[in-house]
């Protein structure tokens, strides 16, 4: 048995202001667990995504977040929570005023391949983006993140820790 403070565990700013990543702190060999907390204009991820193996199932406790699905636009409130399988593609937002705070489970721990579609300006359409982590000393926090077209390489985004959390196109 393992027990954490959520609050006690480090933040992990990623596309959100707050995320706290509580499955190695749980001792979680095959799930994921991840606790999030969106300003307004944050996301859960950094492009619309789907995972290879992994389904996932976001509780939402606090706040409404809003999913971009093929089916639409999905609105998740307090007390709500939604299941994507694997394969299926979505991303989750906070496109109102309050904070959104949530619970995100995710089982196998393994993504498999992941797919992150973003627009890309030069292609004049949505593609596969890869996302790479690049060291800079200008910036703070030191760490970038690009995303990168798959079919022309043309950089569709950049993010330092400085610039997130917040809109993340």
């Amino acid at each position: 048995m393992e027990k954490v403070t959520i609050d006690e565990v480090a933040n992990f700013p990623w596309a959100a202001e707050t995320i706290r990543r509580l499955s190695e702190p749980l001792g979680a060999e095959h799930v994921v667990v991840n606790h999030y907390e969106l300003e307004t204009g944050d996301s859960f991820a950094f492009a619309y995504h789907s995972h290879e193996f992994q389904e996932e199932v976001f509780i939402i406790l606090d706040g409404t977040a809003t999913f971009e699905t093929d089916a639409g636009e999905v609105r998740v409130g307090s007390g709500e929570a939604i299941r994507f399988e694997p394969g299926e593609f979505q991303r989750g937002w906070n496109h109102g005023d309050e904070r959104v705070v949530a619970l995100v489970l995710g089982a196998p721990r393994a993504y498999g391949n992941e797919q992150r579609l973003r627009m890309c300006d030069d292609c004049a359409g949505m593609r596969h983006h890869d996302l790479e982590v690049r060291e800079e000393n200008h910036v703070p926090g030191g760490r970038v993140i690009v995303a990168i077209c798959a079919d022309c390489h043309a950089v569709n985004g950049e993010w330092s820790e400085g610039s997130m959390p917040g809109e993340v196109p």
